[in-house]
């Protein structure tokens, strides 16, 4: 996904057949730049495409009737910052600033509507998203930041969803200890951190 794909859709399905059709119909529908496609933690499938706002918007429309009754959640990013594209495909930034504020979800798709209004609503880094393998379908995002900008950024990101039931939690720790900075800038799996390798499961 580039600068000249502006807009990006995720659907989250229970059913991985289900998933498999929708998003087949979904790359005949209209002429999106990119999709990627596949299972995930727990038996869900997800499917994201990236292009041009209207093509996606077609793209979307197709993937929720073909899936209707089996799907989980949904974003649609019209304007999607750049970071949060570099987040999905696994980016992690280094940021300044003592705070820490995270988002989890319940599902994908809500993180990546609350991690794409978080830092376009304040002056943050998006240091990661986490979404679902290794957290049993859950996600979340990780924002860094002086205390009052990461505090707007959780607020900003929790308010934007667009089904409160899906907040699992929001936390903001207003200075982080440097051990705890440490873990998170060499991974936010525990396996890996003990030294077991992968981590994902």
């Amino acid at each position: 996904m580039s600068e000249l794909e502006p807009a990006l859709a995720l659907i989250e399905f229970s059913s991985i057949a289900v998933g498999m059709l929708a998003a087949d119909a979904m790359v005949k529908k209209a002429p999106i730049a990119r999709i990627v496609a596949g299972t995930t933690q727990p038996g869900k499938y997800l499917v994201l495409i990236s292009g041009e706002v209207a093509d996606v918007q077609e793209s979307l429309a197709e993937g929720r009737e073909v899936g209707k009754g089996w799907i989980l959640d949904t974003v649609f990013l019209p304007h999607v910052h750049p970071a949060v594209v570099a987040a999905i495909a696994g980016a992690r930034e280094v940021g300044e600033g003592e705070a820490l504020g995270i988002i989890e979800t319940h599902q994908v798709a809500s993180t990546i509507q609350a991690a794409d209004a978080g830092v376009k609503g304040a002056q943050v880094t998006l240091r990661e998203i986490r979404l679902a393998d290794g957290l049993c379908g859950k996600a979340f995002c990780l924002f860094q930041g002086a205390v009052s900008d990461v505090e707007a950024a959780v607020e900003i990101g929790v308010n934007a969803l667009a089904d409160p039931s899906q907040l699992v939690r929001q936390v903001v720790i207003p200075q982080l200890h440097e051990e705890m900075l440490r873990n998170l800038q060499q991974t936010t799996y525990f396996g890996r951190l003990a030294g077991r390798g992968g981590g994902e499961a």
